[in-house]
């Protein structure tokens, strides 16, 4: 039982290491997109720029203004997206860990059956001796 305890203990720090490794890995992607798309949400500067004029200003300020709604939707879905596989991602670890718990307590059981079943047979052979003995004397 002491073995596995330990096997236990050793499954949990390799789970909480691979858990780790993950958000780091999930916290890099999201800064990449964030800083990926960044310059869609800033204003553009450019230098020595000439005036446009204003139906010109008024275009570029709509297709900005387009370019800003769109990305924020798409950042919204993706942002929802990985709280969804987030949500996954520990609903299976759970699982996970609730599956081996189920068989751990599976193996224990059968292992229980396994000496019941030789203590039984055991006393069933010391009886037919006995038995037998009887007969022949």
């Amino acid at each position: 039982m002491n073995a596995i305890n330990r096997s236990e203990q050793v499954e949990a720090t390799e789970g909480e290491t691979d858990l780790t490794a993950v958000s780091e890995v999930e916290a890099g992607i999201r800064d990449f997109v964030r800083n990926d798309i960044a310059y869609l949400r800033r204003p553009s500067v450019v230098a020595n720029a000439e005036p446009l004029e204003p139906n010109n200003e008024a275009a570029v300020n709509s297709v900005n203004s387009l370019i800003q709604r769109v990305a924020g939707t798409s950042l919204a879905e993706i942002e929802k997206l990985i709280g969804e596989l987030e949500g996954l991602r520990d609903l299976l670890h759970a699982e996970g860990q609730r599956v081996q718990r189920e068989i751990s307590g599976y193996a224990q059981l059968s292992q229980a059956a396994m000496k019941s079943t030789r203590m039984i047979a055991d006393n069933v052979t010391q009886w037919k001796r006995a038995a037998d003995g009887l007969r022949n004397g």
